[in-house]
């Protein structure tokens, strides 16, 4: 079992790191495998919305997103870490969720999603938010922990004195290998539910 962490900081070794890194040793230590992509320091385009990956299932970008895309075909959970900018996530991350996940369009359903921000002060509830719609749009079941997903400081070595964050990363990790778990289990058990995709609400009348 497997999880691709996506640290979405342009700082390798920074507060978002240190939260990742809390997580990846709990996950490890659970028995789940992990494989870290280093996103915020790539030069990463948004979406050009040609459509040509639900054709091809890859991006016409052909950068990280695509490496990203084969990753999560075969990961059982996606973990993405953000820092807070202007109270949302990294811009360059934001680039490349949109590619990922519209590459990936109906083939995320049960794939465990977890989102992890870290910030100095504030903003850490909205961005948490804007990364858990991605989760939830493409049928993945969301990991909670013991308090939000977030830790606080301006450096790692800040991060290090937030121990109730910490605490809540390495929750996050137990939870998150339960869940990945306990869905292997149950579709072992009873298959997979159902998920009808027959109706698109667009207007094309204008009405």
């Amino acid at each position: 079992m497997k999880v691709l962490v996506i640290n979405g900081s342009p700082h390798v070794k920074g507060c978002t790191a240190r939260a990742l890194d809390e997580v990846i040793r709990t996950l490890n230590a659970e028995g789940i495998e992990t494989e870290l992509l280093q996103v915020g320091s790539q030069k990463i385009s948004g979406c050009q919305a040609c459509r040509a990956c639900k054709r091809t299932g890859k991006c016409v970008i052909d950068d990280l997103v695509n490496e990203a895309v084969e990753k999560l075909r075969e990961a059982d959970g996606l973990l993405v870490g953000s820092p807070v900018y202007y109270a949302s996530p990294n811009g360059t991350l934001l680039s490349f969720l949109d590619r990922l996940f519209y590459c990936m369009e109906g083939t995320l359903h049960l794939k465990v999603g977890a989102a992890v921000v870290s910030c100095r002060r504030g903003g850490a509830a909205t961005a948490f938010d804007v990364l858990n719609k991605y989760f939830t749009i493409a049928g993945m079941p969301v990991v909670s922990s013991s308090y939000w997903n977030s830790v606080h400081g301006f450096t790692a070595a800040d991060v290090e004195k937030d121990l109730e964050g910490l605490q809540t990363m390495r929750n996050l990790g137990r939870s998150m290998a339960f869940l990945v778990k306990s869905i292997a289990l149950g579709k072992e058990r009873f298959g997979t539910p159902e998920f009808d995709r027959s109706a698109f609400t667009s207007f094309p009348d204008g009405k």
